[in-house]
């Protein structure tokens, strides 16, 4: 089965950090670009972060530059987003994605829930 599985999320307070996985299945990992979006509530999906299907070229909106970091071991078929210096307004559903950016036909896990509050 071609599937996307997330994990990580959680409560976070504002300054904290969480790691988050997204492990794939059913298809050559390797061979894709993967992102991340998040989506908030009452809002539509937001494009986080990119990687490259090698590992070697990364992408950022924004709003996590300086704060969140990608990266992908595929060996493990397996796509990471560190989240540092968590604030606010990074709460949402966080989604991972196959390919570069979010469309309504992608691939795409469940989502994690993150939510960062004191």
């Amino acid at each position: 089965e071609v599937q996307l599985v997330e994990s990580g999320g959680g409560l976070a307070q504002p300054g904290g950090s969480l790691r988050l996985s997204c492990t794939a299945s059913g298809f050559s990992f390797s061979n894709y670009d993967m992102s991340w979006a998040r989506q908030a509530p009452g809002k539509g999906p937001e494009w986080v972060s990119a990687i490259n299907s090698a590992g070697g070229s990364t992408y950022y909106a924004r709003a996590v530059t300086g704060r969140f970091t990608i990266s992908r071991d595929n060996a493990k078929s397996t796509v990471y987003l560190q989240m540092n210096n968590l604030q606010p307004e990074d709460t949402a559903v966080y989604i991972c994605t196959r390919g570069f950016s979010i469309t309504p036909t992608s691939l795409r896990g469940q989502g994690t829930q993150v939510t960062v509050s004191s």
